[in-house]
């Protein structure tokens, strides 16, 4: 080792010229300092040879590796989202259509490995961590041997399983690096030539000696470590981890401290690992602690030999057209499902967010821990190369709770399995315990492109009080329970909407007990139940569908489309106990729809308008099967339209029409006041001879809301100048 050089030392003096090596070391956010240290070294002429990192230091060095200036890494580092990064935050229109319909209903997610109940890995699988590493080194990724960079390199993971080092510098460099950064339950572990691998920082935080490996005559290590903390400071889990991380970090600091030639440590006393929104005030001390050491660098810029930095075109390709795909590592998942997530073809021309946007649709399947892509152009085009490393754990347990008016309380059990029995599908059971039990259950083999095919089970049950238009007879408590079985497939078409058709078994049973004060008849009070219906049905289904709101609750952009045809063939024909005559059931269709769109202004304040209307072809004389109008709540059934200001079911009819625009402010974080006017038509003839406003019914609600990992919690106050009642409207959780 050289004798360190304020002077500097005949030995180093005579040289040609001097090879310095970088040495980075990690932690976290702090890392932004490095950025401010290489921007120094520019500037005093000092030119890198070799660079060596762990963790956040891998990442600021494989960077700076690959060609990026200091000035854009400056730039680079402070446009990046890191807290959305760091939490896979994928926009919702990622998620496949089943997961927006079936799926945003979990407060808890665990996984089930060998038929036990365990936690995750971590916060994120990294799959952000690494879009964002390949993009930003994509000018690099033909370059599988990192001493070959523009810069040669090398990082540092931790073997998980047997707490050993491993030095990176061959293979897939993104990965490499994320493999090294990879804090730990923070990050989950990133597997590599069969060894799972873990935050480099654990076992070697300061990768000196390989620095030096690799050729380096003098020495430049950034330590942006703080040291251990204080009984008093350990307040965190983070903080916790951090230090159980720093036991064996800090034995060998010291003696790797002494073979640094010139050493740079910036004050990070006031900073931790997740102080991401600090870049400014970390970079200032980055800078600080390098220019106490100027005159050191200056002499260690002298005495190499002046060369211009190798230019290195960190340009992005922009457009590919693809000319051939290829993918590895897929087993439960065929070739077209993954395609169709990816919104990728032979023949398409597409531009790199297109690329990183299929990414995040197949990434937010939740079926892959680790995507690789790579983009290889040449003159006819080019191939897009995907290497997928699919999730390990296929079964899940999922929970939910939730309060409402008419459900009441509902605890929520799921077991979600997946390829089960077949490639791409997915078998998912809610039970739902509590004041009505109910399930569902959904089958759904997703094949991308091509046709889908599922199948739905349910069953559903609540009893509530609702007007009865009977002579001395306000209201009485109804009882509605619903079975449906439904067979269907599905398509995407223009990769943007869902279509889909079936068949559909529905058997109905409503009735009510309240039977000694109706008088209807003597059949009805010797049988003390009195049915409005007990029937099966036979249907036929169809629907499109389209949901590209920003979050299923509270939402601020996005619109919403949800359209059915139901045609009713057969039906089993019970006879109405509230009807002395019943003609024999005849064929009739419905078909029913809403929108929905979502605009917010100032960030803060949204304007949520939405539509719904039905209408009935045929005759339908059953009460049970007529649009039913009035009530509150996300999660009704079949042909109960929610309406605030009035009862539940309170105006039906075999036609309606309704409309209702909701301004809505968010005054704190992810809290909501909101105004809410609704009004409805509940006609069979809604154009009405073109008096389309006369005998509109309104309603009118305010409320406050926040939006909790939970779900939303809400309460509501709702009226009608119509009936002058008024209602509150609470719930917790999840709609399910």
């Amino acid at each position: 080792m050289l004798s360190f050089f304020l002077g500097i030392s005949q030995e180093v003096s005579e040289k040609k010229d001097l090879k310095v090596g970088l040495v980075l070391s990690g932690g976290g956010a702090k890392g932004f300092a490095h950025v401010a240290v290489l921007k120094v070294l520019e500037e005093t002429g000092v030119r890198v040879d070799y660079i060596g990192g762990t963790s956040m230091g891998a990442i600021v060095g494989a960077l700076y590796a690959s060609g990026y200036t200091a000035s854009q890494l400056d730039s680079i580092l402070k446009s990046i989202n890191f807290d959305k990064i760091l939490r896979d935050e994928l926009p919702r229109k990622a998620k496949p259509f089943y997961e927006k319909e079936s799926g945003e209903k979990y407060a808890l997610t665990l996984p089930i490995k060998s038929k036990k109940v365990g936690i995750p890995t971590a916060i994120s699988e990294g799959q952000n961590v690494l879009n964002l590493l390949t993009q930003l080194l994509q000018h690099v990724d033909h370059i599988n041997d990192f001493s070959k960079l523009p810069i040669p390199f090398v990082c540092i993971a931790t073997n998980l399983e047997t707490g050993t080092q491993v030095i990176l510098d061959k293979g897939f460099l993104p990965e490499a690096v994320k493999a090294s950064g990879s804090f730990p339950t923070l990050l989950a572990p990133v597997e590599i030539d069969g060894m799972l691998l873990t935050d480099g920082g654990i076992v070697n935080n300061f990768p000196v000696n390989e620095v030096l490996d690799m050729g380096a005559d003098v020495i430049i290590g950034v330590d942006i470590q703080s040291g251990l903390e204080s009984k008093k400071d350990l307040n965190s889990a983070v903080k916790i981890l951090n230090q159980i991380v720093g036991f064996q970090m800090y034995k060998t600091l010291e003696y790797k401290h002494e073979k640094v030639d010139l050493l740079i440590k910036p004050n990070m006393k006031d900073f931790n690992v997740i102080s991401f929104d600090k870049v400014n005030e970390i970079m200032a001390e980055g800078d600080r602690a390098s220019r106490e050491k100027i005159d050191q660098l200056v002499k260690i810029a002298q005495n190499q030999v002046a060369k211009p930095r190798q230019h290195v075109n960190t340009n992005q390709i922009q457009k590919i057209h693809v000319e051939n795909i290829e993918i590895e590592g897929n087993e439960n998942y065929t070739r077209a499902y993954i395609l169709g997530k990816l919104n990728l073809k032979k023949q398409d021309t597409i531009s790199y967010s297109n690329l990183i946007e299929g990414v995040n649709n197949l990434s937010a399947t939740g079926n892959f821990e680790n995507i690789q892509y790579k983009l290889i152009k040449d003159e006819s085009g080019g191939i897009v190369k995907f290497k997928i490393k699919e999730n390990r754990v296929s079964n899940y347990l999922q929970l939910g709770v939730h309060f409402d008016d008419l459900y009441k309380t509902g605890i929520l059990l799921n077991v979600t399995s997946k390829h089960l029995f077949n490639k791409n599908d997915v078998t998912s059971t809610d039970l739902i315990l509590g004041d009505n039990i109910r399930y569902n259950f959904n089958y759904f083999i997703d094949n991308g492109f091509y046709t889908s095919f599922g199948f739905r089970s349910r069953y559903n049950s609540f009893n509530s009080n609702v007007r009865y238009d009977e002579a001395n007879v306000n209201k009485i408590n109804l009882v509605y329970e619903d079975f449906t079985n439904q067979a269907y497939i599905q398509t995407v078409f223009s990769r943007k909407f869902a279509l889909g058709a079936g068949l559909e078994h529905k058997k109905l049973k409503v009735f009510t007990e309240t039977i000694s004060s109706l008088e209807i008849n003597d059949l009805v009070n010797k049988k003390k139940r009195g049915y409005f219906d007990k029937s099966n049905y036979f249907n036929v289904i169809s629907y499109i569908k389209l949901d590209t709101y920003d979050k299923k609750y509270f939402q601020k952009k996005g619109v919403y489309l949800d359209v059915d045809f139901r045609w009713y063939l057969a039906s089993s024909n019970f006879e109405n106990d509230f009807e002395s005559t019943h003609d024999p059931f005849s064929s009739f269709s419905q078909l029913k729809g809403k929108i929905g769109i979502a605009y917010t202004f100032f960030n803060r304040l949204t304007l949520h308008f939405k539509s719904d209307a039905g209408i009935t072809f045929g005759i339908n004389e059953n009460r049970a099967l007529d649009y039913n109008i009035g009530g509150y709540g996300e999660n009704f059934i079949n042909n109960l339209i929610p309406f605030s200001g009035y009862d539940m079911a309170a105006l039906n009819e075999n036609a309606f029409l309704k409309s209702a625009l909701t301004t809505r402010f968010e005054f704190l974080p992810k809290n909501y006041f909101s105004l809410t006017a609704n009004y409805a038509r509940v006609e069979n003839d809604l154009f009405n001879e073109g008096k389309i406003f006369e005998n509109t019914k309104s309603g009118y609600m305010v409320g406050y809301g926040i939006d909790t990992f939970l779900g939303p919690i809400e309460i509501n106050y709702a009226w009608s100048p119509d009936t002058k009642e008024k209602f509150w409207y609470f719930n917790v959780g999840y709609w399910f």
